[in-house]
């Protein structure tokens, strides 16, 4: 009999996408179940109020209950690091294996690591954020040596308003940025509907579609031990191969 495998997500307060899209990646999975723990998480800017939300302590808080449920992988669902830094997610996991004893990632280190086994060198950037939280995100990408040739933001600020983008929009939005030739593009941030639309515009577009609830699903059936390739219907994403190592 094949044991179970539990995986837990660090889920922002106001996210009502990334709980029913990551169950339902996961449906055809029987021995695979998913864990959420939810922490305060209401609005996305460069404020001091909005950064603090994002404070390691308030997610340990958060890791440490999923513990207690003997998850075999803790995983970050949420993409604060790509305008805070990359840093604070890698010290992040870190903090979480330090304190659990349980290997962790995060939707951003996981997406970064597949733009590395893809070879990206150009990512098309679509988000719900504001401008200067977009700016932030397109800098750090240029700081890792990934060029942004084309993007779109929504210049949204509240961060359960994100779920009421619909599908049929960030279709639009991926389809303009695909214009521009990159190599993949990434849709950033865990509470928009784009996952359920992934296999339908890369069959359309031609191009790798990252979205982030994906990224931290495939990376935590890596580390958990299970092979990512029988998540079916939910883009090539799945068909990539990755060590089974936690993200540093």
């Amino acid at each position: 009999m094949t044991s179970a495998k539990r995986l837990g997500m660090l889920t922002p307060s106001s996210n009502t996408v990334l709980e029913p899209v990551t169950t339902a990646m996961l449906a055809g999975l029987p021995e695979v179940s998913v864990h959420f723990a939810r922490f305060r998480v209401t609005e996305i800017a460069l404020s001091a109020g909005a950064l603090a939300q994002f404070d390691d302590t308030e997610l340990l808080r958060a890791a440490e209950l999923l513990a207690d449920a003997k998850v075999d992988v803790i995983g970050w669902n949420g993409t604060s690091s790509s305008w805070l830094g990359f840093e604070a997610d890698m010290r992040l996991c870190r903090r979480i294996t330090e304190a659990t004893g349980i290997a962790a990632t995060t939707s951003i280190l996981a997406l970064n690591e597949i733009l590395g086994v893809l070879g990206v060198r150009s990512l098309g950037l679509v988000t719900p954020y504001l401008d200067d939280v977009q700016e932030r995100i397109v800098a750090n990408y240029a700081g890792a040596g990934i060029a942004c040739p084309a993007e779109r933001h929504l210049r949204l600020r509240d961060n359960w308003s994100f779920a009421e983008v619909t599908e049929a929009e960030l279709m639009d939005l991926v389809r303009h940025v695909a214009g521009a030739g990159p190599d993949a593009i990434a849709v950033v941030c865990t509470n928009l509907r784009a996952a359920p639309v992934v296999a339908a515009l890369e069959t359309g577009i031609g191009l790798p579609v990252l979205d982030s609830i994906a990224a931290v699903v495939w990376k935590s059936l890596v580390l958990a031990g299970v092979d990512p390739a029988r998540v079916q219907g939910w883009g090539r994403l799945f068909s990539l191969v990755a060590p089974r190592s936690a993200t540093p």
